[in-house]
């Protein structure tokens, strides 16, 4: 003879499993409106285009570009 299970029924809300499915979603949510929050106040000024682009941009020279630099008498390839 089986024994009826006798106890009681938890609401979902008092269940820990729920609160692990739930709350690892909702961390996410929380830190993507932060990040977008952030992302909105602190963005960058735009730089008008009439700024020269010297201004605006750094130029990098890589060596061994011989296209790109003059070529110096008694330089090495």
């Amino acid at each position: 003879m089986n024994k009826p299970d006798v106890r009681p029924v938890l609401p979902w809300w008092r269940v820990p499993m729920v609160w692990l499915v739930i709350g690892g979603p909702a961390v996410v949510v929380v830190a993507g409106i932060a990040t977008a929050v952030i992302a909105l106040r602190g963005a960058d000024v735009v730089i008008a285009p009439s700024v020269p682009r010297a201004v605006t941009q750094w130029k990098v020279e890589v060596p061994g570009t011989a296209a790109e630099a003059p070529a110096e008498a008694g330089a090495r390839p």
